[in-house]
């Protein structure tokens, strides 16, 4: 068990069970941020107050046996059991500090006996829910993992719901490698997934990517080993293009932007690669990728030269930046 609150100078009970009622809180899916040691302590104590545990986890009451505790009686409980010294005036933080994300995540009912309650009326009684109140019997027992994995079961914690988490569709795109990757929906990494699927197998060779950089995931995919043997910078440098591949047999490494709301290949963002890749042993190919040539047309002034541009509408085609290296007649 965690030792949550290491600096507490009460005694050894009531410190181990105030130690023990947060490890069944976090456990439950209480969220602990934005609270300091004394908010998590009185978070903790009020919660032994409402299921009148003195000593033991077995001695927990709740709904089922009809225990409605009031906030005034609840700061009593603790001064008598818990070395407190709490002002009965103090009853309000009570129901607004030390008991809310208990009683937001219905493991303590507010006024379980007294429905019609106002919201600030002090003889609101609190309880523990019946479901929550077997739970914590178990505590400290060998079937406290089995029951608490029973609990959780099913039921979002918390912490899951304040944080909003989504299941959002992902778009996935298997590497050459059999590395799978999902990509959040969205123009951006739809056009990623178009590079490494469309542009990288017909112009980068037998190539392995070696960094893929999600909206949501900056380092969705990231081979740190092989980028360092190569003299890569740090991965944590602001620099990291979209997508980086290396084609073994000729020594080179594709920096790839794909453009959708930041810029493609620029002067400047040509510059800012070379000095930060400064020590790379491959040859570097930067190339700027585009969903159609309407959005290259419109950003079309701001490519740099010997870079590649790549239209994900047109991906049998690249164009060159620099008419010299290839000037020359094309075979039919």
């Amino acid at each position: 068990m965690i030792d949550y609150l290491p600096k507490s100078k009460k005694s050894e009970r009531i410190k181990d069970l105030t130690n023990e009622a947060l490890d069944i809180l976090y456990n439950v899916g209480i969220p602990f941020s934005g609270k300091g040691p004394r908010g998590l302590e009185s978070m903790a104590l009020a919660f032994l107050a409402v299921a009148g545990i003195k000593r033991s986890w077995k001695e927990a009451q709740g709904q089922n046996e009809h225990r409605h505790i009031k906030t005034r009686d609840i700061i009593k409980f603790e001064n008598e059991h818990f070395e407190e010294n709490i002002s009965p005036g103090s009853y309000d933080d009570v129901r607004r500090k030390h008991l809310k994300l208990l009683v937001l995540a219905d493991l303590v009912l507010n006024s379980a006996n007294n429905p019609s309650a106002a919201p600030n009326d002090p003889t609101r009684g609190y309880t523990l829910s019946s479901e929550f109140k077997d739970l914590v019997t178990y505590y400290g027992t060998e079937d406290w993992a089995i029951k608490l994995k029973l609990f959780t079961k099913n039921r979002p914690s918390l912490s899951e719901i304040l944080q909003r988490k989504r299941d959002m569709p992902k778009v996935r795109v298997t590497l050459s490698t059999g590395h799978i990757l999902d990509f959040s929906r969205g123009g951006h990494n739809q056009l990623q997934r178009e590079i490494i699927e469309e542009f990288l197998p017909r112009f980068a060779g037998q190539c392995e990517v070696l960094y893929v950089g999600d909206a949501t995931d900056k380092y969705l995919l990231r081979e740190d080993d092989k980028l360092r043997s190569l003299g890569f910078f740090e991965l944590t440098h602001d620099s990291l293009p979209d997508v980086v591949a290396y084609n073994f047999e000729k020594n080179w490494i594709f920096l790839i932007e794909a453009f959708y709301t930041s810029g493609p290949m620029s002067e400047e963002r040509i510059l800012e690669l070379k000095k930060a890749l400064k020590n790379c042993v491959a040859d570097l190919i930067f190339v700027t990728a585009f969903t159609s040539k309407s959005d290259f047309r419109k950003n079309i002034a701001d490519i740099g030269w010997e870079t590649e541009v790549w239209t994900a509408d047109n991906p049998d085609h690249l164009v060159h930046f620099n008419g010299g290296k290839f000037l020359g007649p094309y075979s039919s």
